[in-house]
């Protein structure tokens, strides 16, 4: 046997990992480097929108981009510098609020009965203790003949000169000054070179197939400028109400939470939680009560819900687009790349690569990882489940579905594929007996249990729809069991009866009985009979007059094209004064080439079982007798 294929994988595999483990090092290593210029990037997404409309105007390109990114500038240098005088007066103000912390830690510790004065003065002892030993291993000091013991010394700095106070505050302001001056200057060549840099990615993404590669940038480029902008709106606007509402409350310092407020909110999940908690702290080391902090939390807690359930979905959704657990792995995996910057950026950073993953080939693997849509389609997951044998989790969510649409929509959407599916596994041979026996199980406990009124204390039995057993068939004799012989009463009115027949197949056995259930559901009375076991000849008892139509159902029109026209005309002889009715189910995996005219051999043609059920309602109404004159 040749080996090559799996040394082909084995090496694709290394490679994978090895040019995972560059990126991350790249990304770790470099990030002096491309933390500026991701802030760029995400700068200009936010710009773009006010460039466009000083172009609109009538400034030139050049000066569109400097009006615009002169005025972000001042205006993030004018919030630094308020910020900045925010936290020294905080810095200015902490020893008055000494006694009030003192007295708030006192009025605990009475509120708790002591306990933790308790715990305190017992641990206080401890500490005391270990610190009178000597430390283990160390060297103690012989004492001092002639002055009784060791003389204790202090070392002190001495004072700065004005040039090295100078140089040490410029030594620390200057990378964030740094920072910011490249991010500005990266700023201006992004949007100066915003055409050139967006063809440059068309033609990496897919140069080919220009007009969907053009089309597939500019709608990510939109979406993503569109969300951003609207995030930082809402996010300034939230910052606003909170320094407004604490500069109310007479909450020192008001200016700092809201811009802490606005930045954090960046955040998901935990950004506006820290700020209100490091505001409330405030309030209580301010205030000498309780109830300045009370309100302060109580602020925040109000705006936040009226923004998060009010304000942003009629902005932009109620979700970024991404799933609650990439969410949080993405802000821990960029704050560990990046620290705080990382953290900040991680939400913005993931939603971008959930969007390209979107329109990139080579990077789906991050929408479908990342992503809030579904990794698997609903007839995806209804056999997914059914091979793993979970019925009930199928049925929970049938039910979910069914609350908003009705059964045979359901079965169209969800049902009938999730069936193609099965039945293109059973022809390549690649579903094994004990898959086909839990998927037969999940079938019928889906059906009986959807189909009709729930029997919680019945129980189904293993059984193989695939293969052995013929599930349709199955489903029919435990009708048959509860509603008898002939699955109900003979002595019916004229029109009433809709008689469901298989092709021939397995499965066409099992989607007409689905269509009975389907129709009785509906108020029709539906019955169920095998095109092998129907001779022509009724039971004894029984009046043609009330069968209304026939429906030959298939759910493999292409293969069976025949056999289809065979048994209506076979039909045709049998049941001379029903209406036929032809029931095809094509594979929606598979293009169909037959014509209704065709398949049907000019009779009705339904090509779905919602369709086939308002073609019974049709065909009853006009066999409905009319009412006697008065």
């Amino acid at each position: 046997m040749s080996i090559e294929p799996k040394t082909h994988l084995v090496s694709a595999g290394v490679s994978g990992i090895v040019g995972a483990a560059t990126v991350l090092a790249l990304l770790y290593f470099g990030r002096d480097v491309l933390i500026p210029i991701t802030l760029a990037i995400i700068l200009s997404l936010l710009v773009a929108p006010w460039v466009q409309r000083l172009r609109h105007i009538g400034l030139g390109p050049t000066a569109s981009v400097g009006v615009a990114v002169l005025t972000l500038a001042l205006a993030l240098g004018a919030v630094g510098f308020a910020i900045g005088l925010q936290v020294v007066r905080i810095g200015a103000s902490l020893p008055q609020y000494t006694d009030t912390i003192r007295s708030k830690v006192a009025a605990v510790e009475q509120l708790a009965s002591g306990r933790l004065g308790r715990f305190n003065s017992e641990a206080g002892r401890l500490v005391e203790q270990w610190a009178d030993g000597p430390a283990p291993g160390a060297a103690t000091l012989p004492r001092a003949a002639a002055d009784g013991g060791p003389v204790p010394v202090e070392i002190h700095e001495a004072p700065l000169k004005p040039l090295q106070l100078l140089l040490r505050i410029a030594s620390s302001i200057w990378p964030p000054l740094e920072t910011a001056g490249i991010v500005l200057v990266v700023l201006v060549f992004v949007l100066l070179e915003h055409e050139a840099l967006r063809d440059r990615f068309i033609r990496l993404a897919g140069g080919d197939d220009l007009r969907a590669t053009t089309v597939a940038v500019n709608d990510a480029g939109q979406r993503l400028s569109r969300f951003f902008v609207s995030q930082f709106a809402v996010n300034v606007g939230t910052g606003g109400l909170v320094w407004l509402g604490l500069s109310l409350l007479g909450l020192s310092q008001a200016l700092l939470w809201g811009a802490m407020t606005a930045t954090l909110r960046f955040i998901p999940y935990i950004g506006v939680p820290i700020a209100a908690c490091c505001a409330t702290l405030l309030a209580a080391a301010v205030a000498p009560g309780w109830s300045l902090a009370l309100m302060t939390l109580l602020l925040f807690l109000c705006i936040e819900v009226v923004v998060a359930q009010m304000v942003e979905p009629k902005l932009y959704g109620h979700t970024t687009g991404l799933s609650p657990l990439s969410v949080v792995i993405a802000a821990i995996f960029w704050s560990w790349i990046w620290g705080p910057v990382g953290l900040v950026l991680s939400t913005p950073l993931t939603l971008c690569l959930v969007v390209a993953g979107r329109y990139v080939r080579a990077l789906n693997m991050f929408e479908i990882l990342l992503g809030e849509m579904p990794a698997l389609t609903l007839p995806q997951n209804f056999y997914q489940r059914a091979l793993s044998g979970d019925s009930q989790e199928i049925i929970a969510s049938a039910r979910r579905i069914l609350a908003r649409k009705t059964f045979a929509a359901y079965c169209d959407a969800v049902l009938a594929p999730a069936l193609h599916l099965a039945r293109a596994d059973l022809d390549a041979k690649t579903i094994s007996k004990g898959e086909q026996l839990k998927v037969a199980s999940a079938i019928a406990a889906v059906i009986e249990a959807l189909g009709e009124k729930p029997r919680w204390w019945r129980r189904y039995g293993r059984t193989s729809m695939l293969e052995d057993l013929n599930i349709g068939r199955e489903l029919r004799h435990r009708r048959e069991a509860l509603l008898g012989e002939n699955q109900g009463a003979l002595d019916v009115p004229a029109g009433t009866i809709v008689l469901c027949i298989g092709a021939g197949s397995v499965g066409d056995e099992l989607a007409a009985e689905i269509l009975v259930r389907i129709l009785r559901l509906q108020g029709i009375d539906g019955r169920h009979i095998a095109l092998d076991e129907f001779d022509g000849t009724p039971p004894d008892d029984f009046n043609p007059a009330v069968l209304a139509l026939y429906c030959l159902v298939s759910i493999e029109p292409a293969k069976e094209q025949s056999q289809i026209a065979a048994a209506l005309a076979a039909l045709a002889g049998f049941l001379p004064d029903a209406e036929p009715l032809a029931l095809l189910i094509a594979s929606p995996f598979e293009q169909l080439v037959l014509q209704d005219s065709d398949a049907g051999g000019g009779r009705a043609v339904a090509r779905s079982f919602e369709a086939a059920a308002q073609a019974c309602q049709r065909i009853l109404r006009g066999k409905r007798p009319l009412p006697p004159k008065t």
